[in-house]
Protein backbone atom coordinates (compact mmCIF):
# COMPACT_ATOMS: atom_id res chain seq x y z
CA UNK A 1 0.00 0.00 0.00
CA UNK A 2 3.04 2.30 0.74
CA UNK A 3 5.05 1.40 -1.96
CA UNK A 4 7.37 0.14 0.26
CA UNK A 5 8.31 2.63 2.51
CA UNK A 6 7.48 0.43 5.44
CA UNK A 7 9.54 -2.54 5.42
CA UNK A 8 7.80 -5.66 6.81
CA UNK A 9 10.77 -6.03 8.68
CA UNK A 10 10.53 -2.23 10.47
CA UNK A 11 6.95 -3.51 11.64
CA UNK A 12 8.60 -6.60 12.75
CA UNK A 13 11.43 -4.77 14.67
CA UNK A 14 8.92 -2.13 15.94
CA UNK A 15 6.88 -4.84 17.94
CA UNK A 16 10.00 -6.83 19.42
CA UNK A 17 11.96 -4.21 20.52
CA UNK A 18 10.61 -3.28 23.75
CA UNK A 19 7.38 -2.98 25.62
CA UNK A 20 5.34 -0.40 25.47
CA UNK A 21 2.95 0.66 28.10
CA UNK A 22 0.73 2.75 29.79
CA UNK A 23 3.29 5.56 30.26
CA UNK A 24 3.67 5.41 26.46
CA UNK A 25 0.39 5.88 25.54
CA UNK A 26 0.04 8.71 27.89
CA UNK A 27 2.25 10.66 25.85
CA UNK A 28 0.69 9.83 22.72
CA UNK A 29 -2.37 10.96 24.18
CA UNK A 30 -2.52 13.82 26.60
CA UNK A 31 -2.28 16.91 24.47
CA UNK A 32 -5.69 15.66 23.24
CA UNK A 33 -7.35 15.59 27.04
CA UNK A 34 -9.90 17.61 27.94
CA UNK A 35 -10.48 18.77 31.60
CA UNK A 36 -13.11 17.96 34.31
CA UNK A 37 -14.04 14.35 32.95
CA UNK A 38 -14.81 11.11 34.16
CA UNK A 39 -12.31 7.95 34.48
CA UNK A 40 -14.34 4.85 34.07
CA UNK A 41 -12.59 1.17 34.22
CA UNK A 42 -13.43 -1.84 32.73
CA UNK A 43 -11.70 -4.95 31.39
CA UNK A 44 -12.74 -7.11 28.53
CA UNK A 45 -11.76 -10.32 26.79
CA UNK A 46 -10.30 -11.03 23.27
CA UNK A 47 -10.86 -15.15 22.66
CA UNK A 48 -8.19 -16.49 20.27
CA UNK A 49 -8.93 -20.49 20.61
CA UNK A 50 -6.33 -21.40 17.99
CA UNK A 51 -3.11 -19.39 19.94
CA UNK A 52 -0.38 -21.21 22.26
CA UNK A 53 -0.62 -20.65 25.43
CA UNK A 54 1.43 -18.38 27.41
CA UNK A 55 1.06 -15.82 30.45
CA UNK A 56 -0.54 -13.02 28.11
CA UNK A 57 -2.43 -15.74 26.13
CA UNK A 58 -4.00 -17.60 28.33
CA UNK A 59 -7.13 -18.95 30.35
CA UNK A 60 -9.48 -16.65 31.09
CA UNK A 61 -13.03 -16.99 32.48
CA UNK A 62 -15.79 -14.13 30.35
CA UNK A 63 -18.65 -13.48 32.71
CA UNK A 64 -20.82 -12.64 29.52
CA UNK A 65 -20.50 -16.37 28.18
CA UNK A 66 -20.13 -18.06 31.35
CA UNK A 67 -17.25 -19.93 30.73
CA UNK A 68 -13.37 -20.33 30.58
CA UNK A 69 -11.74 -18.62 27.12
CA UNK A 70 -8.24 -18.98 25.67
CA UNK A 71 -7.29 -15.12 24.93
CA UNK A 72 -5.96 -12.02 26.19
CA UNK A 73 -7.99 -10.21 29.49
CA UNK A 74 -7.72 -6.40 28.75
CA UNK A 75 -8.26 -3.82 31.66
CA UNK A 76 -8.45 -0.26 30.37
CA UNK A 77 -8.67 3.30 31.67
CA UNK A 78 -10.93 5.50 30.00
CA UNK A 79 -11.32 9.10 30.16
CA UNK A 80 -14.62 10.61 28.99
CA UNK A 81 -15.58 14.54 28.80
CA UNK A 82 -17.27 16.89 26.28
CA UNK A 83 -18.31 13.79 24.70
CA UNK A 84 -14.80 12.48 23.71
CA UNK A 85 -13.38 9.11 24.55
CA UNK A 86 -9.26 8.95 25.04
CA UNK A 87 -7.78 6.02 26.59
CA UNK A 88 -5.25 7.04 29.15
CA UNK A 89 -4.05 3.59 31.03
CA UNK A 90 -4.26 -0.33 30.15
CA UNK A 91 -2.79 -2.79 31.77
CA UNK A 92 -2.88 -7.04 29.98
CA UNK A 93 -3.80 -9.44 32.89
CA UNK A 94 -0.78 -11.67 33.12
CA UNK A 95 -0.60 -15.44 34.27
CA UNK A 96 2.98 -16.15 34.98
CA UNK A 97 2.61 -18.60 38.01
CA UNK A 98 1.94 -22.45 37.31
CA UNK A 99 0.20 -24.56 39.72
CA UNK A 100 -1.36 -28.21 39.49
CA UNK A 101 -5.32 -28.24 40.30
CA UNK A 102 -5.66 -30.74 43.17
CA UNK A 103 -9.19 -31.72 41.87
CA UNK A 104 -8.35 -31.95 38.08
CA UNK A 105 -5.16 -32.59 38.10
CA UNK A 106 -4.39 -29.97 35.33
CA UNK A 107 -1.93 -27.27 35.23
CA UNK A 108 -3.67 -23.88 35.87
CA UNK A 109 -1.95 -20.41 36.04
CA UNK A 110 -2.18 -17.53 38.24
CA UNK A 111 -1.43 -13.96 38.42
CA UNK A 112 0.33 -12.55 40.49
CA UNK A 113 -1.52 -9.43 41.60
CA UNK A 114 -5.87 -8.68 41.10
CA UNK A 115 -7.45 -6.90 38.63
CA UNK A 116 -8.69 -4.56 41.30
CA UNK A 117 -4.71 -3.84 42.30
CA UNK A 118 -4.12 -3.23 39.02
CA UNK A 119 -7.19 -0.62 38.86
CA UNK A 120 -5.63 1.56 41.90
CA UNK A 121 -1.88 1.59 40.69
CA UNK A 122 -3.81 2.58 37.22
CA UNK A 123 -5.38 5.25 38.83
CA UNK A 124 -2.32 6.54 40.84
CA UNK A 125 -0.60 6.51 37.43
CA UNK A 126 -3.39 8.99 36.51
CA UNK A 127 -3.14 11.22 39.43
CA UNK A 128 0.75 11.26 38.75
CA UNK A 129 -0.16 12.65 34.84
CA UNK A 130 -2.12 15.24 36.35
CA UNK A 131 -5.34 14.02 35.09
CA UNK A 132 -8.27 16.31 36.29
CA UNK A 133 -11.15 13.91 37.23
CA UNK A 134 -13.82 14.00 39.89
CA UNK A 135 -15.70 10.39 39.73
CA UNK A 136 -14.60 7.47 39.14
CA UNK A 137 -16.97 4.70 37.58
CA UNK A 138 -17.00 1.02 37.48
CA UNK A 139 -19.42 -1.47 37.24
CA UNK A 140 -19.97 -4.47 40.09
CA UNK A 141 -16.60 -6.52 39.54
CA UNK A 142 -14.48 -3.96 40.69
CA UNK A 143 -17.04 -2.60 43.70
CA UNK A 144 -14.95 -4.26 45.90
CA UNK A 145 -14.72 -2.07 49.73
CA UNK A 146 -10.55 -1.76 49.14
CA UNK A 147 -11.12 -0.07 45.68
CA UNK A 148 -13.89 2.53 47.45
CA UNK A 149 -11.27 3.19 50.27
CA UNK A 150 -8.56 4.41 47.92
CA UNK A 151 -10.51 6.46 45.59
CA UNK A 152 -12.02 8.29 48.38
CA UNK A 153 -8.69 9.02 50.18
CA UNK A 154 -7.24 10.45 46.99
CA UNK A 155 -10.21 12.44 47.44
CA UNK A 156 -12.23 11.62 44.62
CA UNK A 157 -15.76 9.93 44.08
CA UNK A 158 -16.76 6.64 43.16
CA UNK A 159 -19.95 5.61 41.33
CA UNK A 160 -20.32 1.35 41.06
CA UNK A 161 -22.44 -1.10 40.53
CA UNK A 162 -23.70 -3.12 43.12
CA UNK A 163 -24.16 -7.15 42.96
CA UNK A 164 -27.90 -8.00 44.62
CA UNK A 165 -26.33 -9.90 47.45
CA UNK A 166 -24.24 -6.64 48.52
CA UNK A 167 -25.72 -6.49 52.23
CA UNK A 168 -26.10 -2.11 53.07
CA UNK A 169 -27.83 -0.85 56.31
CA UNK A 170 -30.09 2.13 55.65
CA UNK A 171 -29.80 4.17 59.59
CA UNK A 172 -26.42 4.28 61.69
CA UNK A 173 -28.32 2.05 64.40
CA UNK A 174 -28.89 -0.73 62.17
CA UNK A 175 -25.09 -0.64 61.13
CA UNK A 176 -24.23 -0.71 64.75
CA UNK A 177 -26.36 -3.41 65.47
CA UNK A 178 -25.56 -5.60 62.14
CA UNK A 179 -28.55 -5.63 60.91
CA UNK A 180 -27.87 -5.44 56.83
CA UNK A 181 -30.00 -6.04 54.24
CA UNK A 182 -29.65 -7.02 50.68
CA UNK A 183 -29.69 -4.65 47.88
CA UNK A 184 -32.24 -6.29 45.94
CA UNK A 185 -34.75 -6.28 49.15
CA UNK A 186 -34.64 -2.86 49.35
CA UNK A 187 -38.17 -0.80 48.05
CA UNK A 188 -36.95 1.96 46.06
CA UNK A 189 -38.32 3.06 43.27
CA UNK A 190 -36.48 4.43 39.65
CA UNK A 191 -33.83 7.08 40.66
CA UNK A 192 -34.50 7.05 44.23
CA UNK A 193 -31.53 8.01 46.57
CA UNK A 194 -31.91 6.91 49.99
CA UNK A 195 -28.46 7.08 52.16
CA UNK A 196 -26.92 3.84 53.57
CA UNK A 197 -24.10 2.39 54.57
CA UNK A 198 -22.84 -1.07 53.17
CA UNK A 199 -20.87 -3.65 55.24
CA UNK A 200 -17.15 -3.33 55.75
CA UNK A 201 -17.24 0.30 54.46
CA UNK A 202 -17.16 2.68 57.17
CA UNK A 203 -18.29 5.93 55.10
CA UNK A 204 -22.04 6.68 54.46
CA UNK A 205 -23.04 6.09 50.62
CA UNK A 206 -25.82 7.50 48.77
CA UNK A 207 -27.65 4.00 47.22
CA UNK A 208 -29.67 4.51 43.98
CA UNK A 209 -31.76 2.35 41.93
CA UNK A 210 -32.51 2.59 38.09
CA UNK A 211 -35.61 1.00 36.95
CA UNK A 212 -35.51 -0.57 33.46
CA UNK A 213 -38.01 -2.41 30.89
CA UNK A 214 -36.79 -4.93 29.15
CA UNK A 215 -37.81 -5.80 25.33
CA UNK A 216 -39.55 -8.69 26.32
CA UNK A 217 -41.76 -6.69 28.78
CA UNK A 218 -39.45 -7.51 31.47
CA UNK A 219 -38.23 -5.80 34.49
CA UNK A 220 -35.12 -5.30 35.67
CA UNK A 221 -32.95 -3.13 37.96
CA UNK A 222 -29.65 -1.70 38.43
CA UNK A 223 -27.81 -1.13 41.88
CA UNK A 224 -25.27 1.91 42.09
CA UNK A 225 -23.80 3.24 44.67
CA UNK A 226 -22.70 6.78 45.15
CA UNK A 227 -19.77 8.57 47.80
CA UNK A 228 -20.73 12.18 47.05
CA UNK A 229 -23.58 12.58 49.17
CA UNK A 230 -24.37 15.63 47.57
CA UNK A 231 -25.79 14.21 44.43
CA UNK A 232 -29.32 13.07 44.13
CA UNK A 233 -30.45 9.92 42.28
CA UNK A 234 -31.06 11.81 38.66
CA UNK A 235 -27.78 13.08 38.80
CA UNK A 236 -26.30 10.12 40.10
CA UNK A 237 -27.97 8.24 37.07
CA UNK A 238 -26.77 10.94 34.14
CA UNK A 239 -23.12 10.23 35.55
CA UNK A 240 -22.98 6.93 35.57
CA UNK A 241 -24.61 6.59 32.20
CA UNK A 242 -21.32 7.92 30.59
CA UNK A 243 -19.85 4.16 31.73
CA UNK A 244 -20.76 3.03 28.50
CA UNK A 245 -18.90 4.67 26.41
CA UNK A 246 -15.93 1.74 27.69
CA UNK A 247 -18.28 -0.64 25.97
CA UNK A 248 -18.55 1.68 22.70
CA UNK A 249 -14.75 1.68 22.67
CA UNK A 250 -14.18 -2.42 23.70
CA UNK A 251 -16.27 -2.94 20.58
CA UNK A 252 -14.58 -0.47 18.24
CA UNK A 253 -11.29 -1.78 19.78
CA UNK A 254 -12.32 -5.50 18.62
CA UNK A 255 -14.36 -4.24 15.46
CA UNK A 256 -12.24 -1.80 13.90
CA UNK A 257 -8.72 -2.01 15.47
CA UNK A 258 -8.30 -5.52 14.17
CA UNK A 259 -7.40 -6.31 18.50
CA UNK A 260 -8.17 -10.00 18.01
CA UNK A 261 -6.24 -10.53 14.07
CA UNK A 262 -2.48 -10.82 15.53
CA UNK A 263 -0.21 -13.40 14.12
CA UNK A 264 2.33 -12.29 17.36
CA UNK A 265 3.69 -15.10 19.73
CA UNK A 266 5.44 -13.58 22.33
CA UNK A 267 4.93 -11.76 24.88
CA UNK A 268 6.37 -8.73 24.26
CA UNK A 269 5.02 -8.74 20.70
CA UNK A 270 1.44 -10.07 22.04
CA UNK A 271 1.53 -6.39 24.46
CA UNK A 272 2.70 -4.04 21.66
CA UNK A 273 -0.07 -5.36 19.50
CA UNK A 274 -2.80 -4.80 21.76
CA UNK A 275 -1.06 -1.26 22.79
CA UNK A 276 -1.33 -0.21 18.38
CA UNK A 277 -4.92 -1.31 18.50
CA UNK A 278 -5.40 1.05 21.28
CA UNK A 279 -4.02 3.73 19.63
CA UNK A 280 -5.52 2.87 16.51
CA UNK A 281 -8.90 3.55 18.22
CA UNK A 282 -7.81 7.28 19.63
CA UNK A 283 -6.66 8.18 16.33
CA UNK A 284 -10.39 6.91 15.44
CA UNK A 285 -11.65 8.93 18.04
CA UNK A 286 -10.11 12.06 16.73
CA UNK A 287 -11.10 11.53 13.48
CA UNK A 288 -14.91 11.28 14.84
CA UNK A 289 -14.47 14.84 16.55
CA UNK A 290 -13.00 16.44 13.40
CA UNK A 291 -15.73 14.56 10.99
CA UNK A 292 -18.34 14.33 13.58
CA UNK A 293 -19.35 10.89 13.03
CA UNK A 294 -18.96 7.66 14.76
CA UNK A 295 -15.90 5.10 14.36
CA UNK A 296 -18.27 2.63 12.26
CA UNK A 297 -19.57 5.17 10.18
CA UNK A 298 -15.55 6.45 9.52
CA UNK A 299 -14.67 2.56 8.55
CA UNK A 300 -17.46 2.35 5.88
CA UNK A 301 -16.69 5.76 4.22
CA UNK A 302 -12.83 4.19 4.07
CA UNK A 303 -14.04 0.78 2.62
CA UNK A 304 -16.73 1.97 0.28
CA UNK A 305 -14.04 4.54 -1.15
CA UNK A 306 -11.69 2.07 -1.32
CA UNK A 307 -14.10 -0.41 -3.42
CA UNK A 308 -14.82 2.61 -5.64
CA UNK A 309 -11.28 2.97 -5.91
CA UNK A 310 -10.47 -0.74 -6.78
CA UNK A 311 -13.55 -0.93 -9.48
CA UNK A 312 -11.95 2.12 -10.90
CA UNK A 313 -8.82 0.53 -11.34
CA UNK A 314 -10.41 -2.70 -12.93
CA UNK A 315 -12.47 -0.47 -15.36
CA UNK A 316 -8.86 0.41 -16.44
CA UNK A 317 -6.90 -2.97 -16.34
CA UNK A 318 -10.45 -3.89 -19.26
CA UNK A 319 -10.40 -0.75 -21.21
CA UNK A 320 -6.19 -1.53 -21.41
Amino acid sequence: MLDGEVSHDRVTRFLAEREYTSRDLWRQVKSTVRQNGVLIFDDTIQEKAWTDEKEVMCWHYDHCSGRSVLGINLLNALYHSGGISIPVAFELVRKPLQFCDVQTRQIKRASEVTKNEMMRSMIAACLNNTLKFRYVLMDSWFAATENFEFIVKKKKHFIAALKDNRLVALSEADKKQGRFVRTDTLALADKQAVRGWLKGYAHEVLLVRRVFTNKDGSTGWLNLVCSDLTCDGDTVKTIYQKRWQVEVFHKSLKSNAALAKSPTRRVTTQNNHVFMAIYAVFKLECLKLKNKTNHFALRAKLFIKATQQAYAELQCLRAA
